[in-house]
């Protein structure tokens, strides 16, 4: 064998290098396809969703969801949120706003967004029923939408908070000493 044959062979060292690379670089750009199928997913159905204004005027129940697209409950929510706008397209109304951008914050301080994923619930008439923040299962979107749809109470779901009640961090909002973290903060 010849010099230039012996440099341009790889042992077996090398070979198994490769492969572990390549293996590693497969894995990586799987990971990101998903990452960025959520965030994109996201992306488009708030850019279907209709204005805030016009959701709470037409007459249907609303569900306003305050989201990010570095929030990665949100990303794991956006499947559940989209079969429920899919099938509850002509009984009720989705909007998703994106607590990064400064053309919500106005919403975002009347609804008092402290945590995000919120989901801010609304009834046919456009008033506010309650809240949730925080993961939701698809079962529990569903549940939701329906009970929205239907014109029922929602009842007996953790984290549900209705409208009125007496919790902590409405009372301590109410303080002048009190600092919220705002959504927009991140930390």
């Amino acid at each position: 064998m010849s010099d230039s044959t012996k440099s341009i062979e790889l042992s077996n060292l090398q070979r198994i290098f490769l492969v572990i690379l390549s293996l590693i670089l497969a894995l990586l750009f799987f990971a990101f396809k998903i990452s960025f199928a959520g965030s994109h997913s996201l992306d488009k159905l708030a850019r279907r969703s209709i204005d805030p204004e016009i959701a709470l005027s037409n007459g249907r129940p609303t569900i306003f969801e305050f989201y990010a697209d570095w929030c990665e409950v949100c990303q794991e929510m956006t499947p559940a949120m989209i079969k429920a706008e899919k099938d509850n397209h002509n009984k009720l109304d989705i909007v998703l706003l994106n607590v990064d951008n400064e053309r919500w914050l106005d919403l975002i301080d009347k609804y008092e967004v402290n945590g995000i994923p919120q989901l801010s619930l609304f009834d046919k008439d456009g008033q506010n029923i309650g809240k949730s923040i925080g993961l939701r299962s698809p079962e529990e979107i569903e549940i939701i939408t329906e009970s929205l749809a239907a014109n029922k109470e929602i009842n007996d779901m953790s984290g549900f908070t209705p409208q009125g009640s007496i919790n902590m961090i409405n009372y301590e909002s109410n303080i002048n000493n009190f600092n919220l973290v705002k959504p927009m903060s991140h930390g």
